[in-house]
């Protein structure tokens, strides 16, 4: 393994500059860390919903919570749980696999968020005020989020191996760096997740929205 196994910081700090292969071995051992993150990609497939990822901010902040030397759960609200199912995208379908999680994970000490992405672009509008053209995967998704540190997404494999998507790479992930990523949130979606991100992790480099 390229990192210190006691949680020092100089080598975390420092797996941003490793090839990609050690970098995502660096991953594994980072998440490893936050146990209710291990027991929701162990228990996730019992839920049986089509091409699901665990993402976003439950992965993300616990690297940031191991490379600061945080407890890994520091500051993580809920743990967003994406699958994608286009054969039915009425409401109804999606909360029986809502109420079916909530059931799985009722014992655990968090909030784990499950959403099918193919119904997203039916809702998006009313709450971000921009129209979300429909996505076609779990990774389209993923693709849009506000911030291009935020694009990274594992689930757990019938054989125990961990699959991960991460578009732009890890070095950002690793050397506390939020970068935005203007596809579709607006600037101020981006805005209010800096400042709060910052205020729970100031090591963070929040860098600006483009101009335009």
């Amino acid at each position: 393994m390229p990192v210190p196994t006691d949680g020092t910081t100089p080598g975390w700090t420092a797996v941003g500059r490793l090839p990609l292969d050690d970098q995502l071995l660096a991953l594994e051992e980072a998440l490893s860390r936050n146990d209710t993150l291990v027991e929701v990609l162990d228990r996730a497939a019992e839920l049986a919903a089509p091409d699901w990822y665990l993402t976003a901010g439950c992965l993300f902040q616990t690297v940031w919570n191991v490379v600061t030397d945080r407890p890994p759960t520091h500051g993580i609200r809920d743990y967003d749980l994406f699958y994608f199912d286009p054969t039915d995208l009425s409401w109804a379908a999606e909360d029986r696999i809502i109420q079916a999680g909530a059931a799985l994970f009722a014992d655990l000490p968090a909030s784990v968020e499950i959403r099918n992405e193919a119904r997203v672009h039916l809702w998006y509008e009313e709450k971000f005020g921009v129209p979300c053209p429909p996505h076609t995967s779990v990774e389209s998704a993923v693709d849009s989020f506000a911030a291009t540190t935020c694009c990274l997404a594992v689930r757990q494999e019938p054989d125990g191996r961990w699959r991960f998507y991460a578009p732009h790479g890890l070095s950002d992930v690793f050397n506390l760096v939020l970068r935005p990523n203007p596809t579709l949130a607006p600037e101020a979606v981006y805005r209010n997740k800096a400042e709060r991100w910052h205020r729970l992790w100031p090591e963070l480099t929040v860098l600006p929205w483009p101009a335009t």
